[in-house]
């Protein structure tokens, strides 16, 4: 089993991934966080392999949590996901 945390403030989002892969074989959904904090505490508490990432998040946003997970926790891998209007 996969296990993944989800990292999204967003909650319709967050549902969403956390409905479509909850229904996937091997992947099982480990927790989820609306903030980079939380996400970095849940990663510490949970030790999920996988981490899907939203790069804009309160408190601390993803980027920074996503750089403080890679340096405490290198065996869990984090995908960052994010949605731009912007080209830039």
């Amino acid at each position: 089993m996969i296990s993944v945390l989800i990292c999204e403030d967003q909650t319709l989002v967050r549902q969403g991934l956390a409905s479509m892969l909850g229904t996937e074989p091997g992947i099982i959904i480990a927790g989820e966080a609306t903030d980079g904090e939380t996400a970095i505490e849940k990663v510490a508490e949970l030790q999920p392999d996988i981490v899907l990432m939203d790069v804009r998040m309160p408190v601390k946003d993803g980027v920074k949590a996503t750089e403080e997970v890679c340096n405490r926790f290198p065996n869990t891998r984090v995908i960052i996901l994010s949605t731009y209007d912007s080209e830039e």
